[in-house]
């Protein structure tokens, strides 16, 4: 129990406030926080509005939304990554190793059509762990989601509501996104995945539950 005008905590049957004197004429209960929600009453955790235990997931439509314009976003910063490498050598150069090419791999320049396989392997790793990092930096960052999440008011949390570690968010993306471009087996997983989405009764899909991962609308 509280005092009435200070909002201190106040001993039981005391006459006085041990805090601003004020005689005790009524009490009153502090408004629940976050600690409450354990107990059943409401809760904001990480601005995610949960109430008597109701959530409001995100279904399988918005989040597809959001992962177009996280690719939009991702072709973007592709195409300037090209043009920068395509400025650095020149297009001059490449066309004449290009041409060069056509002779085979055994023409009068062999070490470019090398150079060319390395350089694409590079740059696919590169793009691999760079959009590693973006997805599960973003996550389990204060912004709890992408880009794209951010836009449409998504947030990443674990089954709690609660935010998520980078390992966690880490481990959602490679059970998500990571196995989906597996050959073989790609295919098949993601469309398990998005079906998944949309049928489940908190809107989880597989890599969600790998993970134990929930994603949320912002109050």
């Amino acid at each position: 129990m509280h005092c009435s005008k200070c909002g201190a905590l106040a001993a039981q049957g005391a006459a006085f406030c041990g805090s601003c004197g004020q005689p005790i004429v009524g009490y009153s209960v502090a408004p629940p926080t976050a600690a409450t929600y354990a107990g059943g009453t409401a809760a904001t955790i990480s601005g995610t509005t949960l109430s008597g235990g109701q959530r409001e997931y995100a279904g399988f439509w918005l989040r597809f939304v959001a992962s177009l314009i996280d690719g939009l976003i991702a072709l973007f910063a592709l195409g300037i990554v090209v043009a920068l490498v395509i400025g650095f050598i020149g297009i001059g150069t490449l066309r004449e190793q290009f041409e060069q090419m056509g002779h085979g791999m055994n023409g009068p320049s062999p070490v470019f059509p090398a150079m060319l396989i390395v350089a694409f392997l590079a740059f696919v790793v590169f793009m691999v762990v760079a959009t590693w990092l973006y997805f599960a930096g973003m996550e389990c960052s204060g912004h709890q989601g992408t880009l794209g999440k951010m836009a449409l008011g998504l947030v990443v949390t674990d089954m709690e509501g609660r935010p998520v570690s980078f390992g966690r968010a880490s481990g959602r993306f490679w059970a998500g996104r990571g196995i989906s471009n597996v050959p073989s087996i790609g295919g098949l997983y993601f469309l398990v995945d998005c079906i998944m989405a949309g049928c489940t009764e908190k809107k989880q899909a597989l890599h969600d539950m790998i993970a134990s991962c929930l994603v949320l609308r912002k109050a």
